[in-house]
């Protein structure tokens, strides 16, 4: 149990450390292309993961009900205070920590790996999914790191929190948590990504952190279909 977390914490670290000494050789053109490609990739990925579900109902209320706490918890904001105050401390000014942290924690924790992985992980042991999102997680944080600098490493916590408690947690929802459960998250979880995407492409940016909440609400409000009007 929490094998595949270790191997995923690694990736990140690996990947994200590999892709700061890349990016300090690449013209900021190409950087700015290698963003801009991140971004359409992302906004694609949160379309197929909306798809998982056929009521779009579920995602929609969700992501209302998680934007109500998650304003009034001010999420986003600790999160970005967070990344700034790292940035300041250690950063000369050349690496945007605060995006990097943000975006890619949300990116690497928001999908359906991260949460059938790690609830398999702490279920059985079976670490094979974790293990897939791992060697993903190190292309995408490699990139990541080429063009944003430093910041995503810090995603790495991120990482061993959300995917350690889900293991961790994994034998209390153990018989309670459903396919239908898991789409509905992976679903919200694809707006989320798709707000991202929208940020990196620099066309609206949306406080994605404040979204989180929603992924909570989600299954819950699929145990609830049967009570719904419509």
């Amino acid at each position: 149990m929490g094998i595949g977390t270790a191997i995923n914490v690694v990736a990140v670290l690996a990947g994200g450390s590999l892709g700061v000494l890349v990016g300090a050789k690449l013209p900021k053109n190409m950087r700015h292309t290698a963003l801009q490609t991140i971004g359409i990739v992302t906004l694609l990925v949160g379309v197929a993961n909306f798809l998982e579900l056929d009521n779009p109902l579920v995602p929609l209320v969700s992501v209302v009900l998680g934007l109500v706490v998650g304003e009034a918890l001010g999420l986003d904001a600790v999160l970005r205070r967070f990344g700034d105050h790292l940035e300041q401390r250690f950063s000369r000014g050349e690496s945007p920590v605060s995006r990097a942290f943000v975006t890619t924690s949300l990116l690497f924790c928001v999908g359906p790996l991260t949460i059938i992985g790690a609830l398999e992980d702490g279920l059985t042991g079976d670490y094979s999914l974790l293990a897939l999102k791992s060697a993903l997680d190190f292309v995408a944080s490699l990139t990541f790191a080429a063009v944003l600098g430093w910041g995503v490493l810090l995603s790495a916590g991120t990482v061993l929190l959300v995917q350690g408690s889900i293991t961790l947690g994994a034998a209390l929802v153990e018989g309670f948590v459903t396919e239908a459960m898991i789409s509905a998250t992976t679903a919200t979880g694809g707006v989320l990504i798709f707000a991202l995407g929208l940020g990196l492409l620099e066309i609206k940016e949306v406080r994605v952190a404040n979204l989180l909440p929603a992924l909570a609400f989600a299954p819950f409000l699929v145990l609830a279909g049967p009570l719904w009007p419509f």
